[in-house]
């Protein structure tokens, strides 16, 4: 069967992200992968992006419970920055993706960096269906997440295949029945859309390769 949807994470696939690394200063711990794990289990970092702490809250809440040595102030104006713009070929990926398909995003997001997508960015209005955390009140990995945007679409699971960079999200996906890979930047999501015959394989210039049948 093919595939009907493809649905995108945004930060790290199509989003050029600043973060893991800034917040190591802010850490007791260099390793990226590790600070990943625990910011996405963080009690503060789900709550905020499911919509149910302000903004201040959450930068207190962080900065006591990660002993930050920064002011809650310092921390927020730095996160606030972590999107620093679209991927080169992001949005010819999601323009040619919706060529063969529907194209949608999954978030785990926040109205900060929400506000500025939407301002400065300008990808939202590629998507036939667009899903943040933030607005949803539910947050990846949780199969709530998925269940919610399946019901949405409106499609078989096993026909959407979603996109994000961290495996625990792609892991969460695939327990909720979808198809998932793992897809760091744009070249890696264009290999795995071709692979998938969602886009044509192309050659070194760029030029369509046909299948053969």
């Amino acid at each position: 069967m093919g595939i009907e949807v493809v649905l995108f994470d945004l930060g790290g696939v199509l989003v050029e992200l600043g973060g893991m690394g800034e917040m190591a200063l802010f850490a007791d711990e260099q390793n990226e992968d590790e600070i990943w794990r625990r910011w996405l289990s963080c009690p503060w970092v789900r709550r905020f992006e499911r919509g149910e702490c302000s903004e201040g809250d959450f930068a207190r809440g962080m900065v006591e419970s990660w002993s930050m040595p920064v002011a809650p102030d310092t921390f927020l104006e730095t996160f606030a920055a972590w999107p620093r713009g679209l991927l080169p070929g992001a949005r010819e990926l999601v323009r040619d993706s919706s060529e063969r398909a529907r194209v949608a995003c999954l978030s785990n997001t926040n109205p900060i960096h929400t506000q500025r997508q939407r301002a400065e960015f300008g990808i939202y209005e590629l998507f036939d269906g667009l899903y943040l955390s933030h607005e949803m009140g539910r947050v990846k990995p949780d199969r709530n997440a998925f269940d919610h945007v399946v019901r949405e679409l409106n499609c078989p699971r096993d026909r959407i295949l979603f996109l994000d960079d961290n495996q625990i999200n792609v892991d969460g996906a695939r327990a909720a029945g979808l198809e998932a890979e793992r897809a760091v930047g744009v070249a890696s999501a264009r290999e795995i859309l071709e692979a998938r015959r969602v886009l044509p394989l192309r050659d070194a210039d760029g030029t369509s390769i046909a299948r053969s049948r």
